[in-house]
C-alpha cells in the first residue's frame, strides 16, 4: 500500500487555516485523486491559543517552524508565513536542503530568491511548488508549466493586485477619489493598514517577475520590473478616461522583443470591451499570447482563504501523485541571465494630464512646447467651468505613439514651464495587444 504524504504546515493565518480546512472536509477525494492519503502531522504558527476555528486534534504542534524541516516524519513542508528573508527563508532553504518538497504561497520569496531556490530543489531532486503565490485561484503557474509548453509566449498582460482593482472600480462606479475609496478598501480588510505594497505596484512586480520566468525561461528578476502604482490616480483621470473608451487598470506585463525582455507594472489606459477592461473588484486576471494558441485569458480571485488555499491543495497533490518537474520549466542551470530593462524604447500611446493657467495663449504656449519635444497630439480636451486655487484648468491630451524616453523628457520640460502647475501626470494606453 503507498504510504502517505506526510505534511508540515508552518503558518495558520487565513490560508494556512484554510488549507487545513479543505484537508479535513476533502480527504477521501483527495486521497483517490492523488492515489494516497494526504496525512497533516505537524504544524507551526506564532499563538497556540488562538481560535481558529479548525481542529487539530492529533496534529503535532512545533512552536519553531524550523522543527518541520528537521522532521523525520515530515516529507512536504507548506510555508505560509510570508516575507521574502527571515525565517520563511530559512524555513524553505532548511526543507529543501533536507530532501523535503516544499509548496508555498510566498510570492516575495520566490519573486527575490527563485532561482536559487530551484536550483536547490533540482539537486535534492523534490518540488517547489508555488502556484499559490501569484492570482491567487488562477491556476496560471500550472497552465504555463503545463498547458502552454507547446507555445513561444509573446506577452503576458495581468491584473495581479486585487487591492488595486477594487480600488479604481470604486473610483470608477463612484467618483470618489482614491484617498477615501483606499480607507472604504482597509476598513473590508481588502487593504492592508499599510498598504504600500499592493497600491505601490510591488505585490504585482513580485507576481510578475514569476511569470516573466516561465514565459520566457529567464532566471527570476525582480530587480528589473519598472514599478508604478496608483497613488496619483484621481477621479478625474477615470472620467477623462471613460470619455476616451477607456479604463484605468494596474497592469502587469512582460514582453519579448528584437531588443529584450521588459518587465512594468503600472497603471494604463485599458479599451473598453476588452477581457481585462471587464475584469472588476478584487478579481486578478492573465491574458497570455502564445505563437499557438493565441490570446488565452485566465480570470478568477486572486486572494482570499478559499481560492489561495485551494491553489497550495493543487502543489499538494502534484507532490502526493509523484509529479515533480523544475520549478521554472527548465532545468534552472538552464535559465537565461536577466534582461537589462529597456522602458526607454517602449513605444505607446499616452494620456497626459496638466493644469493649465487659463489664459488666452496658454493652450498654444503649451502644444508649441510639446511640438518641440517631439510629441505629436491626437486629441486635446480641455473643462471649462471653476479653475482650482492656483487658478489652473485641467487640461489633457492623447498623444500619437512616441517612446518612453521622448515621452519623459516632455513631461520633464512641460513640469518646468510657466503655465503648468506641477509635474503632469501620464499614463500608458496599452490597446495594441488586448484588442
Amino acid at each position: 500500500m503507498t504510504k502517505p504524504l506526510r505534511i508540515g504546515i508552518a503558518g495558520l493565518g487565513t490560508v494556512g487555516a484554510g488549507v487545513v480546512k479543505i484537508l479535513a472536509a476533502r480527504g477521501e477525494h483527495l486521497a483517490a485523486a492523488s492515489g494516497r492519503a494526504l496525512e497533516l502531522v505537524a504544524v507551526s504558527a506564532r499563538d497556540k491559543t488562538k481560535d481558529r476555528g479548525i481542529d487539530l486534534t492529533g496534529v503535532r504542534w512545533e512552536d519553531n517552524p524550523m522543527a518541520l524541516a528537521a522532521a523525520d516524519d515530515i516529507d512536504l513542508v507548506v510555508e505560509l508565513i510570508g516575507g521574502s528573508e527571515g525565517v520563511a527563508r530559512d524555513l524553505v532553504e532548511a526543507s529543501l536542503k533536507a530532501g523535503k518538497h516544499v509548496a508555498t504561497a510566498n510570492k516575495a520569496l520566490i519573486a527575490h530568491h527563485g532561482t536559487a531556490l530551484a536550483r536547490l530543489a533540482e539537486e535534492k531532486g523534490v518540488a517547489l511548488n508555488y502556484e499559490a503565490a501569484v492570482a491567487g485561484g488562477i491556476p496560471i503557474v500550472k497552465t504555463m508549466r503545463e498547458s502552454l509548453a507547446g507555445n513561444e509566449i509573446r506577452s503576458i498582460h495581468g491584473i495581479l493586485n486585487g487591492t488595486c482593482n477594487y480600488i479604481l472600480t470604486e473610483m470608477e462606479t463612484t467618483g470618489r477619489d482614491f484617498a477615501d475609496v483606499l480607507k472604504d478598501a482597509q476598513d473590508l480588510g481588502y487593504a492592508e493598514a499599510d498598504p504600500t505594497f499592493d497600491v505601490g505596484g510591488i505585490d504585482a512586480a513580485h507576481k510578475l517577475a514569476i511569470l516573466a520566468s516561465l514565459a520566457f525561461g529567464t532566471e527570476v528578476d525582480f530587480a528589473n520590473v519598472h514599478i508604478e502604482g496608483i497613488e496619483k490616480i484621481s477621479a478625474t483621470d477615470i472620467a477623462f478616461a471613460k470619455e476616451f473608451g477607456f479604463k484605468v487598470k494596474l497592469l502587469a506585463i512582460a514582453e519579448k522583443s528584437e531588443a529584450g525582455i521588459v518587465q512594468r507594472v503600472h497603471p494604463a489606459l485599458v479599451p473598453e470591451g476588452t477581457p481585462l477592461a471587464a475584469v472588476s473588484g478584487v478579481y486578478n486576471a492573465v491574458a497570455v499570447d502564445g505563437d499557438r494558441v493565441g490570446h488565452l485569458v485566465l480570470e478568477g480571485r486572486g486572494a482570499g482563504e478559499g481560492p489561495t488555499a485551494s491553489a497550495v491543495l493543487s502543489d499538494i497533490v502534484d507532490v502526493a501523485r509523484g509529479l515533480i518537474v523544475p520549478p521554472f520549466i527548465v532545468p534552472a542551470t538552464k535559465l537565461k541571465a536577466p534582461a537589462k530593462p529597456l522602458m526607454d524604447t517602449h513605444k505607446s500611446s499616452f494620456y497626459l494630464r496638466l493644469r493649465a493657467v487659463d489664459r488666452a495663449g496658454s493652450m498654444a504656449e503649451i502644444t508649441r512646447a510639446l511640438a518641440e519635444a517631439s510629441i505629436s497630439i491626437e486629441r486635446i480636451v480641455q473643462r471649462g467651468g471653476k479653475s482650482d486655487e492656483s487658478g489652473r484648468m485641467p487640461v489633457v491630451f492623447i498623444t500619437h505613439e512616441t517612446d518612453e524616453g521622448t515621452m519623459a523628457r516632455a513631461r520633464a520640460l512641460l513640469a518646468k514651464h510657466e503655465d503648468v502647475a506641477g509635474t503632469p501626470l501620464v499614463i500608458r494606453i496599452e490597446d495594441g495587444e488586448l484588442r
